[in-house]
């Protein structure tokens, strides 16, 4: 037997071990969430139980998973291996791993764009994929502070209620439109940020994330108390919707209208589409700007600091300058996210922005891979997105969120698409097989 032929057998056996692994973990997950469902009968409500569907899903993630690993190990059996370091080989495989981030993202951008003009779409369908899109926009601002800088903040829901609020007492007390409150919503927050950022630049770890969960809990306390301004617990209603240039999406076929404007029929359906691509805009305007300063002075001074405190000072970089841009620019991202989740329900109360909310967000952030874009969109899709699918089994939501971050933890403990390595790295040149390093 050569040695081509027996490395390719343990190739075919380590695959279908992780294969097995994934459908079992798979099947485990799914039988909560897939497995029952509620049947309304003449006797009420009787719990029915599809069996089938879990084993789908475990067929499904098996097929995925040994396909996977059959593509990883060929890949690597590409790789050269004379006259070449180990740490050359891991460079090509970062590269070879940022070309495929680049066309996954690409293929996401395009099926978020073409989902609402799917003929099997409805407003239902949109309405849920533009939640989703507004943890993935919180899901981004926070990475900035806890993926990239490695400051962990459990108050981050704080600056998403400041934005939220900022943006309806602005349009509701002076009139002034979307476009002019959504930037100063945002400047707002990220002032909050900085606020929060002075009494926190000596500590880390864990006396870190106390403080900034008491800062979200003195947010959330103070919305609920001054209720001259906010509202109290009734929280503001009536908060003004964003227009399509002027162009207000009301009944009728009056000219400034968008309907009458463009000769079409009015639906309800249009303001919902109207603010799906909005969140998409928004969103695609921050990742683009996270992806290009990562890359800048400040992106990689982030990383230093997230690596070694005591190694950035010694570079000569300032780490109160470094935390207070994280938490400025992250709140600021969250106070954007903040404006169009007040203009999307035209109602807000501070029951919208209490602790778990942050722990959702935080769990997206790890669960996606601390630093990874691609898979802050992936785990938004599973804590968010699949749990709106499943509000039959509200009594079994949180035992089925809990047990799959306990169960991807042990699995994945960096995340689905972890991304530690530096953005920028002194010595990206892979020499040829032969040369040398």
């Amino acid at each position: 037997m050569t040695a081509a032929v027996l490395r390719s057998r343990l190739h075919l056996m380590s695959a279908l071990r992780e294969a097995t692994m994934a459908a079992f973990v798979a099947a485990l997950l799914a039988l909560p969430i897939l497995g029952f469902r509620l049947i309304d009968s003449a006797q009420g409500l009787v719990l029915g139980y599809r069996y089938s569907w879990i084993a789908y899903a475990a067929l499904a993630v098996f097929a995925g998973r040994f396909l996977l690993s059959l593509a990883v190990a060929m890949w690597n059996n590409r790789l050269p291996r004379d006259g070449v370091r180990q740490a050359d080989r891991m460079a090509i495989f970062r590269r070879s791993a940022s070309e495929r981030d680049r066309i996954v993202g690409w293929v996401m951008i395009a099926a978020v764009l073409v989902l609402p003009l799917l003929p099997f779409t409805d407003r239902n369908i949109v309405d849920r994929a533009t939640l989703v899109l507004i943890y993935v926009m919180l899901g981004t601002g926070l990475n900035i502070v806890v993926g990239l800088a490695g400051l962990l903040d459990l108050g981050y829901v704080a600056f998403y209620a400041v934005g939220a609020y900022s943006y309806a007492l602005l349009a509701l007390n002076f009139g002034w439109s979307f476009w002019i409150c959504l930037p100063l919503a945002g400047l707002l927050a990220a002032l909050f940020g900085v606020l929060l950022g002075f009494p926190v630049l000596r500590l880390r770890g864990d006396y870190l994330a106390i403080v900034t969960l008491g800062f979200g809990e003195i947010v959330r306390i103070v919305l609920i108390n001054w209720q001259e301004l906010t509202g109290g617990p009734n929280g503001l209603i009536g908060i003004p919707r964003p227009s399509f240039f002027g162009l207000d999406f009301l009944p009728g076929g009056a000219p400034s209208t968008f309907a009458g404007f463009f000769g079409i029929p009015f639906s309800p359906d249009q303001r919902v589409y109207f603010l799906y691509y909005l969140i998409v805009a928004l969103l695609l305007i921050t990742a683009g700007f996270v992806q290009r300063i990562r890359r800048l002075p400040v992106g990689r001074a982030w990383e230093a600091l997230r690596e070694d405190e005591i190694a950035c000072r010694s570079l000569g970089l300032n780490p109160t300058t470094i935390k207070l841009s994280a938490f400025a620019l992250g709140a600021g991202f969250a106070g954007f996210a903040g404006s169009f989740f007040a203009t999307r329900q035209g109602f807000i109360s501070p029951e919208s922005f209490s602790f778990i909310e942050s722990a959702i967000i935080v769990a997206i952030v790890v669960l996606g891979g601390m630093g990874s874009q691609i898979g802050i969109v992936l785990a938004a899709i599973l804590l968010v997105g699949l749990p709106e699918w499943f509000r039959d089994l509200a009594q079994y939501r949180m035992i089925a969120f809990g047990a799959a971050m306990v169960l991807i933890m042990l699995w994945r403990p960096q995340g689905l698409l972890a991304r530690r390595t530096p953005t920028v790295l002194l010595n990206n040149s892979v020499p040829s097989a032969g040369g040398r390093a």
